[in-house]
């Protein structure tokens, strides 16, 4: 009986990700352009993240760094799922006074823990965050998700040591490892392997996962859970555009607009997708 509640709640999470993959192809559809392929990539993890572990009821509560900003409408369909954004601003995305900016922005959405989009700096912010609820005693964690292209960042590193350093057990960074930046693949660019081995030397407990498979990403939560006196490095290896046949793999679609035609065949691909979440057992 366990087991089946166990996966009854991976199948909602399943299908709450999916609906989050059509929410980010219709807000970049309605703006023209946005970075549509790494928050595909990022999406489920996310969505895992928030309906997990996240409650804004709490007044203090877990805290989430989407250090990746320009991901930021795999950010806003979640927040949208978690009636904090109202779908009906999607065709604002990207606008002039529009709440939901290109990157996130905390004074237009207070539920949105940290502005970002400078590359390299979440992780440092998600660090003095962690630094300060464990002054304060608040047993929450903080979350904190960069790219691999940003991951070539030499702040990322420094975070990465000052983390370690202060045994932050309350903090986990997770790397969206889709293994894609803007124009070519991540390795020809600053090759970060053996990445998982480096996090490893420098005594995170290191968790490496499919971050596009929702059973082990909510495991890889759960195991975070059992961590203590150092923290928690996840190594998500994603699929950059996940969900959408023309999209996976591509480069182009780092950022881009979606025709009408290919609009229709996404949509497509999504819904076939629920359909099939919908049919496992």
């Amino acid at each position: 009986m366990e087991e089946h509640e166990i996966m009854t709640d991976i199948k909602q999470l399943k299908l709450t990700a999916n609906r989050n993959r059509k929410r980010i192809v219709e807000m970049v559809y309605q703006a023209g352009v946005g970075h549509v392929g790494g928050a595909l990539s990022v999406i489920d993890l996310l969505t895992a993240i928030y309906e997990l572990e996240v409650d804004f009821n709490e007044e203090k509560r877990t805290r989430v760094v989407l250090s990746k900003g320009h991901a930021t409408p795999a950010l806003y369909a979640e927040l949208a799922q978690k009636g904090i954004i109202d779908e009906k601003d999607f065709p604002t995305f990207r606008q002039i006074n529009s709440r939901l900016q290109g990157h996130p922005y905390t004074c237009d959405i207070p539920q949105v823990d940290a502005t970002t989009g400078l590359l390299g700096q979440g992780f440092s912010t998600a660090l003095g965050m962690a630094l300060v609820k464990k002054r304060e005693q608040d047993p929450h964690r903080v979350y904190a998700i960069a790219g691999d292209g940003e991951t070539q960042e030499g702040q990322i590193w420094e975070a990465l040591m000052m983390a370690a350093h202060y045994k932050l057990d309350n903090l986990v960074y997770i790397f969206d490892y889709n293994k894609l930046s803007s124009g070519h693949p991540t390795n020809e660019v600053i090759n970060l392997e053996p990445l998982a081995d480096k996090l490893a030397a420098f005594n995170y407990h290191v968790i490496v996962i499919d971050g596009n498979d929702m059973e082990q990403v909510v495991d890889a939560l759960k195991e975070v859970g059992t961590v203590s006196g150092r923290p928690v490095a996840i190594v998500a290896n994603t699929v950059k555009g996940k969900g959408v046949s023309f999209m996976e793999n591509v480069p182009k679609w780092h950022s881009s607009g979606l025709t009408d035609a290919e609009y229709e065949i996404a949509m497509r691909d999504l819904s076939a997708r629920e359909e099939e979440i919908c049919n496992e057992l």
